[in-house]
């Protein structure tokens, strides 16, 4: 009987702490501590001494306070052969969609599915995909036609928006955003400028999500 070599040993060993982690992670559904960094993806949320990064969708990262201050996060723990990684959400029902796209959709991944739910509230992505409306769904960055369509034909019928749809009046709209931007450490300066922006290249009735995503664009092409 041949005895494994060294290589196959620590192999076995990595792929059992691996295992251990991963399942230690999975156990972890909502996360409270302080936020010490904070990016355009995520942030790294300081609990008890150890640092968490997680991957947040865009409308949950602009409801964030600033640096320095308390967040709690509803957490779903994503594991694959080469990494794991933490999603975080404001909400359980942003959780549970998240989670609905990746397991149900066939070619929509964790990226895809976090951009799906930063780029609309619940209530107009549910009506979206309700509808069959594959325009909307398209002007998602990341999603196709192929990809909008499968969305639909998986989904329709099967989301339930559980947000209020109700707009709020331009002027809100604008002064959220204000505060969002401020909140991921842009200057006011550059603040104001690129709302001027956002307000000249978008409609009136654009969403909170469609102008933080347009704002965040010309911010990082300056």
């Amino acid at each position: 009987m041949k005895r494994r070599g060294n290589g196959a040993c620590a192999r076995a060993q990595f792929l059992f702490v691996r295992r251990t982690i991963a399942m230690l992670l999975r156990m972890i559904g909502r996360l409270k501590g302080i936020i010490c960094d904070k990016t355009a993806e995520g942030i790294t949320l300081d609990n008890n001494g150890v640092g968490f990064e997680i991957s947040l969708p865009l409308s949950t990262l602009a409801s964030l306070p600033p640096t320095g201050q308390e967040a709690e996060l509803w957490i779903h723990t994503h594991v694959r052969e080469d990494e794991i990684r933490l999603f975080g959400f404001s909400v359980p029902d942003e959780r549970h969609l998240f989670r609905t796209l990746i397991g149900k959709v066939s070619g929509v991944g964790p990226k895809v599915a976090l951009a799906v739910i930063g780029a609309m509230d619940s209530a107009t992505l549910a009506r979206a995909i309700n509808e069959g409306d594959t325009r909307r769904l398209c002007t998602i960055p990341g999603i196709g036609k192929k990809t909008a369509e499968r969305i639909v034909l998986e989904l329709s019928g099967r989301v339930v928006a559980t947000g209020s749809a109700a707009s709020a009046p331009v002027m809100g709209v604008f002064s959220e955003l204000d505060s969002a931007l401020k909140n991921l450490g842009f200057k006011a300066s550059e603040v104001e400028r690129v709302i001027g922006e956002v307000r000249r290249a978008q409609p009136a009735d654009a969403s909170f999500e469609v102008l933080l995503r347009e704002a965040l664009s010309v911010l990082r092409a300056k």
